[in-house]
């Protein structure tokens, strides 16, 4: 095997040994490689067919779905990675046939792309990946071209994850599916050898995943209404329990419907914590509270944790034997052996292993904690925030958030809240609050300096926060007194970076490390363009930018 894709690969540079960092195995890593040139194929014919008019919303459903199975922390079961890679033959055959019926419709001859069929089995997958890995195309195109190549990918899949959240409230658009099939066409042509064409296409990708957490934005707030400030409880109280991490709304609100009224107390985990803070969500009473903090804790979290799991999407770890019995997975997200609730989102199986632990036995002294600031709240107050900027009392606002995850180095993003000045207001998103959240900020005039914009997909939100506070300077967003310090670890972060340079947002801090599939010379191309760098200490940072 070989991954690089996530930022915390062996020794930075990747994981080439027969487990992953993530816990991913080979088998594991080389089935995702062959379901990824799958999908690359069958893109091909499918946008073939879309230039000509023709679409097949089945086709379009599965290419997202096949790319964000690949996502770091997703999809680690080879059982289900083989399933989807015999569909792929049937949906790639599928693709060839559109295309065909598209090109007889305009009287021109089929056009023909490779070939590919699904192989009988999966050690037939395995051998037909060897010649497919990352490493040989890195052998053959350089780390510049190869890693550029990655780097859309990468976008690509976290932008299918936000489709996919978007699809499953009902929320599609043809544009969206055409442009996965436009961009995964383009990565197997010529011109994907030349950097200035994967550079644009990059940016493009940024373009759409803009759209697409548009569109997430839209189905959340149309099915829950707009985050609203609220306060939310941290510590556990007494009774039957189930903590549901990942990041699905539609799927906590099928479980809350399902145990109203058991006796089993619901609550968020991990990119979870922001549901809180949905008038649709969080009229349920037995939504206590959130549990714990950030996905790489919850090996230790979930072992003393006295009821029923249930993930949603990403951010699974290995779960340890102690939980496993009661561990459950649904959706794309799966871990061998682990029991997997279907189509049906029938959680009884969740509720009974529920019902079977102790529970908390008593209340935990209360701890709360303030959310919901999503760009719908902060513009309902954005007269008091232009005014306490113009009369001098906020002076700049950061934006800290992104992934969360183990590597040694993430402490920094602590230490630099910490150390923001009492006149400044932070804004946060995604998991890396929690490296935070906890600590008493206090208010500028009543505005909270902590302002919990929401998950990592809500970035959206905090795009329109500053546009608006642009549009009320009459600046570019980059005169704005904001800086982003961003921290990442997997490809939803790729996405939300591409969209970040496609704005043109310039002057933002990536860390703990760059990611090892951005080459030196296209990391100089973003410095010189972007003025984007690393992370170095919390003190030197703020000084440069308070300069």
């Amino acid at each position: 095997m070989f991954c690089y894709q996530c930022e915390q690969t062996i020794g930075g540079k990747g994981c080439a040994k027969n487990v992953g960092v993530c816990g991913k195995t080979a088998e594991t890593a080389d089935l995702q490689d062959l379901l990824i040139h799958a999908v690359k194929g069958i893109a091909q014919y499918a946008h073939c067919a879309g230039q000509m008019g023709q679409a097949d919303r089945h086709i379009d459903q599965f290419v997202v779905e096949a790319l964000f199975s690949t996502v770091t922390n997703v999809n680690f079961d080879p059982v289900r990675l083989e399933a989807l890679i015999a569909k792929a033959g049937v949906v790639s055959q599928q693709a060839k046939a559109l295309c065909a019926e598209a090109c007889k419709a305009k009287g021109i001859e089929p056009k023909q792309f490779t070939d590919w069929t699904a192989p009988a089995n999966c050690d037939e997958m395995l051998i037909q990946a060897e010649s497919l890995s990352i490493a040989k195309r890195l052998e053959a195109l350089g780390p510049d071209v190869a890693g550029l190549q990655e780097l859309i990918l990468y976008g690509l899949k976290g932008t299918a994850a936000y489709a996919d959240h978007a699809k499953v409230l009902g929320v599609e658009d043809d544009r969206v599916y055409a442009f996965f099939h436009e961009a995964l066409d383009f990565l197997t042509t010529p011109a994907a050898t030349a950097v200035d064409a994967l550079v644009a296409m990059a940016l493009k990708v940024g373009e759409i995943n803009l759209k697409v957490m548009e569109m997430l934005d839209t189905a959340n707030t149309q099915k829950y209404g707009h985050p609203e400030p609220t306060v939310v409880r941290v510590t556990p109280v007494k009774g039957k329990a189930i903590v549901v991490s990942g990041h699905d709304l539609k799927d906590l609100e099928d479980l809350l419907k399902q145990t109203e009224g058991k006796g089993v107390n619901v609550y968020t985990h991990g990119e979870m914590l922001p549901c809180l803070a949905y008038p649709g969500l969080k009229k349920y009473k037995h939504l206590v509270g959130n549990y714990g903090g950030a996905w790489q804790d919850q090996q230790g979290e979930f072992e003393a944790f006295p009821g029923a799991i249930l993930m949603t999407t990403n951010c699974i770890q290995k779960p340890r034997d102690s939980y496993k019995d009661r561990i459950f997975t649904t959706g794309l997200v799966a871990w061998p052996e682990v029991k997997h609730i279907g189509a049906d989102k029938d959680f009884t199986p969740v509720i009974n292993a529920a019902l079977a632990q102790p529970g908390f036995t008593e209340d935990t002294k209360e701890k709360i904690i303030t959310i919901g600031f999503g760009h719908n709240a902060v513009m309902s107050v954005a007269p008091a925030v232009i005014e306490a900027v113009k009369a001098g009392k906020i002076r700049h606002f950061f934006l800290i958030g992104g992934c969360d995850g183990a590597r040694p180095g993430r402490n920094y993003y602590t230490e630099f809240a910490q150390q923001v000045p009492d006149d400044c207001v932070i804004l946060t998103l995604a998991c890396g609050k929690y490296r935070f959240n906890k600590l008493p900020f206090g208010d500028i005039g009543g505005i909270p300096r902590l302002l919990d914009v929401g998950q990592c997909n809500d970035a959206y939100s905090a795009v329109q926060i500053a546009l608006a506070l642009a549009d009320a300077f009459d600046c570019g967003v980059n005169d704005l007194p904001l800086t982003l310090v961003l921290s990442w670890y997997e490809q939803k972060a790729v996405c939300i970076l591409l969209t970040l340079l496609h704005l043109g947002i310039q002057n933002m801090k990536i860390g703990p490390s760059l990611p090892a599939f951005i080459g030196p010379n296209v990391l100089n191309v973003l410095v010189e363009k972007f003025k984007l760098a690393p992370i170095s200490t919390p003190e030197k940072d703020l000084a440069e930018i308070l300069a």
